[in-house]
């Protein structure tokens, strides 16, 4: 090999050193650089960094929860539970008069409240009641009432007094509950089942119908029956339905204070509901046998003329799981 081909050789050698050592070392020592930089922040004005886009979901509709209320009159004290409409009260009776604890202690309940009316002398309903679809009390069962001689005149309007019904209806290819206050012979509503009732009277809302369901009658402007003390202050109890479907429990507790004229009359309690947005409104069972159980506790509504509260055992009751 001549001298001009060995110098030939020796500059394409050290080249192809130059572009390795450039591409090894240089490029390198910039990707090192550029790290370097990048982690102290100084492409931050020349290079911004993009921030991942987030997906969020929305925020979850919350469940409405129960409104327990305490309300303290001149002349009572009113026990509110506004119950929204996405929970499923039921009906229960017992074969034997119990108080609201042991209906409670019965499964894992919530709030219980009295209901319908019984003969506390044989123990048996004198009101319909319905649970899960079967019908559970029927006052034509009662021998006492059925063959009293003083109520023969009435039977059928008793008979027919009204109750609060709970409904699953067909709507747009699904099912939906609702309650509806109505007399005891109103026909079903069509593409609706019957789940849950509990006979009660008279109704308060939207119009009183004592009168009508034989609890109230004056002839020549004179009371000749006022078998539930329409316009006496008392215990009494009951339960309402508002616009939007929700239920309203009611409570009302006489003053210790005061045995003989505390509480409410039906009128007041009617006119109180309305306040409380209440659309149907229906008495159940008073005086003595008013009581409301809400979480472990028991509250009673009648005193006697001492002023202690009076604790009676009832015959059915309306009840309340927050599973249901």
């Amino acid at each position: 090999m001549n001298r001009k081909n060995i110098w030939w050789l020796a500059l394409v050698s050290l080249v192809t050193l130059g572009i390795v050592l450039f591409f090894n070392l240089g490029v390198g020592a910039v990707v090192e650089t550029f790290i370097m930089n990048l982690s102290q922040g100084s492409f931050s004005k020349n290079l911004p960094l993009q921030q991942p886009k987030l997906t969020l979901s929305p925020d979850p509709i919350p469940t409405p929860e129960l409104r327990y209320q305490i309300h303290n009159l001149p002349q009572a004290v009113v026990h509110s539970l506004e119950i929204p409409r996405n929970y499923q009260v039921k009906m229960a009776i017992a074969n034997e008069l119990q108080t609201l604890p042991r209906f409670a202690a019965n499964q894992r309940i919530t709030a219980v409240l009295n209901g319908g009316f019984f003969d506390p002398q044989n123990q048996l309903s004198t009101s319909f009641v319905i649970s899960q679809g079967q019908l559970v009390a029927d006052p034509r069962q009662n021998p006492r009432l059925m063959g009293n001689p003083q109520l023969a005149t009435y039977l059928d309007k008793i008979l027919d007094r009204s109750e609060l019904r709970l409904y699953t209806c067909s709507q747009n290819n699904g099912q939906t509950k609702r309650y509806q206050i109505t007399n005891h012979n109103q026909p079903i509503p069509a593409d609706c089942q019957l789940l849950e009732s509990i006979g009660g009277g008279p109704q308060l809302l939207p119009e009183l119908t004592a009168r009508e369901e034989a609890f109230f009658e004056t002839t020549n402007g004179t009371v000749v029956r006022d078998a539930i003390g329409l316009n006496q202050p008392n215990a009494r109890t009951a339960v309402g339905i508002k616009a939007n479907g929700d239920l309203v429990w009611i409570m009302v507790a006489q003053k210790p204070e005061n045995p003989r004229n505390s509480g409410m009359s039906l009128p007041d309690l009617a006119k109180f509901m309305e306040q409380l947005g209440v659309v149907e409104a229906l008495n159940l069972d008073g005086g003595s046998s008013s009581s409301f159980y809400y979480r472990g506790q028991t509250f009673y509504g009648k005193v006697n003329p001492e002023g202690d509260r009076i604790q009676r055992a009832v015959k059915s009751v309306l009840v309340l799981s927050e599973s249901s």
